[in-house]
């Protein structure tokens, strides 16, 4: 709404309002708090009101802010301080792109000064007493211990400063996700969220506990954001973290109350995983560091979840694969499902990669099996991978992937005229989730072709399983290397058509087969021929 204030005001005047906001706010823009320079940004500020005069805003200067112009038309939020913290919000996100993560509670913690102190717990009969001596209170709070009825888990409810509070990632290793911007809209109203977060302590004699937040991190996140500096939490008093950890991963999977991204929900099955390996040496006396017993053994054991565990197995692998300090190719993977900055989805390497080369089944060989010599089944799998993944991303991405250019309409921008490198052009349509399905499955008809060839029998379903000698990973290099070195990749003409909207996988595989699209229209200069494809 416009402000009859700034209206009726001369040129002078404005001059001066602009000069006495700048300095009111030490010299910085209200919103991204990033320094105004009167001379430099002369022509490029704008004067707002912090509460909207829409919902009783004054129009005065008490309630005016200076911003740049381009925060100000940009801002989140029609509330200045709103927008504000949006835009902390977001230099934090920012901070991390590099480790290819969203924020979490542990960075909000952080940066406002909690996660700094355990508490030492008393408990007498069904009461808990704490104080909080580090923040100068002596005071001992003495509170009700409850009895969950179904859990049977005891649990109290306080209120405690965010520096003894914190984040849980191995129970809730899930990012904060763009809708906290509705919740902290929602608390900056004043209206209450209806459930406190929810925490758990481990309580030993003369022992301090540490209060860990598994559940509310994007209430409690909001919260901290706004300034508040106590928050409200119900706390589990020694829980079975197992079922803590199950509660949580059944929440953002079956019954999708929350929505976890699918390296999320790869995460927790694999925490869930180790679980049941611990629990299983645990009853049945073994030590932590044997191993002899097998993936099938543990379905077995744990029948009354055989389908849950097979399943955590599973996650286990993909996820000890998509975390490998050693991924090259994770740098291009986008992790949460909403970027623009890398070429390659979560689910398209879920689609192709783990679908493709790791072995849906359990196995019946111990998990320590020939360990020391390293030809242990599923560790070749998993390193196999990873090595395919990094001469991926050697051949393609490294070096050629730009992602300050990133992936958002880049045909279209290409159909504009926009001339962009061709090494980046390249490695964005070579990412698409139909182009890599089918050219992934050449990559495995050249491995299978490989054995093949030397006389080798092989169970195809296990086919990463087999240590690959060097002369079939050059094989594999030569044709990733000749693959991306085909002229469709940097041909600008074919942008409205074959790359100018999402295909399926026949549309490829067609196209690599007979050189044609399905509607005839000459692609390659001719077929595939993964005999001259794998030839430098």
């Amino acid at each position: 709404m416009t402000s009859l204030y700034l209206r009726r005001q001369t040129p002078e005047q404005r001059t001066e309002l602009i000069r006495n906001l700048h300095q009111s706010q030490n010299n910085v823009c209200f919103i991204c708090e990033e320094p105004i320079d009167l001379a430099i940004h002369k022509d490029a500020l704008d004067i707002d009101h912090i509460i909207p005069i829409s919902v009783s805003g004054k129009d005065d200067p008490s309630n005016f802010a200076l911003t740049h112009a381009s925060c100000n038309r940009a801002k989140q939020a029609s509330n200045l301080e709103v927008a504000r913290t949006l835009c902390r919000l977001d230099k934090i996100r920012s901070s991390l792109a590099s480790e290819n993560r969203g924020p979490n509670l542990a960075d909000i913690l952080a940066i406002h000064g909690g996660a700094k102190h355990n508490l030492n717990f008393s408990r007498q009969g069904d009461r808990i007493r704490f104080a909080c001596p580090e923040l100068g209170s002596n005071q001992i709070t003495d509170l009700p211990i409850y009895t969950d009825e179904l859990s049977g888990f005891g649990y109290f409810f306080t209120k405690l400063p965010i520096a003894y509070l914190h984040h849980d990632d191995k129970i809730n290793p899930r990012a904060i996700g763009q809708n906290i911007s509705k919740l902290i809209q929602e608390f900056y109203l004043k209206r209450p969220q209806l459930h406190p977060s929810l925490g758990w302590i481990h309580t030993a004699d003369g022992e301090p506990s540490t209060v860990r937040i598994f559940d509310g991190q994007h209430k409690a996140a909001a919260q901290i954001l706004l300034g508040v500096r106590s928050l409200p939490v119900r706390v589990f008093i020694n829980p079975d973290i197992d079922i803590l950890l199950k509660t949580n991963f059944n929440a953002g999977t079956s019954l999708r109350q929350v929505a976890f991204d699918k390296s999320v929900q790869r995460h927790l099955g694999n925490t869930v995983y180790v679980q049941r390996v611990e629990r299983y040496q645990a009853e049945h006396n073994l030590a932590e560091d044997h191993f002899g017993f097998s993936e099938s053994d543990l379905v077995k054991y744990f029948r009354g979840e055989s389908r849950e565990v097979k399943k955590y197995i599973l996650d286990a692998v993909r996820d000890t694969i998509t975390y490998h300090p050693d991924n090259k190719l994770k740098e291009y993977v986008d992790l949460g499902g909403r970027n623009t900055e890398r070429p390659l989805s979560y689910s398209t390497i879920e689609k192709t990669f783990y679908s493709f080369f790791i072995y849906q089944d359990v196995l019946d060989t111990p998990l320590d099996f020939r360990l020391d010599e390293e030809e242990n089944p599923r560790e070749h799998e998993k390193e196999q991978i990873l090595q395919l993944m990094n001469i991926i991303a050697e051949e393609i991405f490294v070096g050629r992937f730009d992602p300050d250019i990133g992936t958002l309409r880049i045909e279209n921008r290409i159909q504009k005229g926009e001339v962009l490198p061709l090494e980046h052009i390249r490695a964005f349509r070579m990412s698409k989730e139909e182009v890599v399905y089918n050219w992934l499955k050449y990559v495995e008809q050249i491995i299978k072709n490989y054995f093949i060839m030397q006389g080798r029998p092989i169970q195809e379903e296990k086919l990463f399983h087999y240590k690959f000698p060097q002369p079939l990973w050059d094989r594999i290099r030569v044709f990733i290397r000749n693959l991306s070195n085909l002229p469709i990749w940097v041909n600008n003409e074919l942008s409205q058509t074959v790359f100018g909207g999402k295909q399926n996988y026949a549309f490829w595989q067609a196209i690599f087969e007979t050189g044609k699209s399905p509607q005839g229209v000459r692609v390659l200069a001719e077929p595939l021929d993964l005999m001259k494809m794998i030839q430098e």
